[in-house]
């Protein structure tokens, strides 16, 4: 593989909803932590904060590990938090994964949105992800968090309606070709 689109943001600030369409859009794969994890929740069940954020970090070196397999010239989309890890553990999965060409697509919405959406979805996730205590913390990460900004990055106010195709070509342009 050689291309990436890194959907990045902070849980609830519309990433997967953006990811999937980015995805369909381009015809590309799609890799998702929560994916990910919610296969390990169901196979080895769920626990306290540690063991979260454990899965998370598992499933963060699976997705790079898979897309390390596909075809030289694939590219796909990546689903994830990418503030949760320290930036050489993103590196070190890239040069892993041999990924020579990075977009990054940076999801974002005001804090309080981010935390009533959070909210709003807490009876539909499984119990491996954190509760309604984590909502103050999460809405003072969106208010700090920010981009990795060590490729191109297309900034995505996922309070708006998203347009997939130009974003599709924005896409195409970062990526060279």
């Amino acid at each position: 593989m050689t291309s990436a689109i890194l959907v990045n943001g902070v849980p609830a600030s519309g990433k997967s909803r953006v990811a999937r369409q980015i995805a369909g859009a381009g015809g590309w794969p799609l890799l998702a932590l929560d994916t990910v994890k919610e296969a390990l929740f169901a196979h080895l069940g769920a626990g306290d904060r540690e063991h979260n954020r454990r899965f998370g970090r598992a499933s963060y070196q699976a997705m790079f590990a898979v897309a390390g397999d596909w075809p030289p010239g694939s590219t796909a989309v990546i689903d994830a938090w990418f503030g949760f890890q320290p930036p050489e553990v993103l590196a070190g999965h890239i040069a892993r994964a041999g990924l020579t060409r990075i977009a990054e697509v940076w999801c974002h919405a005001p804090p309080e949105v981010i935390g009533e959406r959070y909210r709003s979805r807490l009876s539909s996730r499984s119990i491996g992800h954190l509760g309604a205590d984590y909502i103050p913390e999460l809405i003072a990460l969106a208010e700090r968090a920010k981009p990795l900004g060590q490729w191109p990055v297309l900034h995505v106010d996922t309070t708006k309606p998203f347009q997939a195709e130009a974003a599709l070509n924005w896409i195409k342009t970062a990526l060279g070709g």
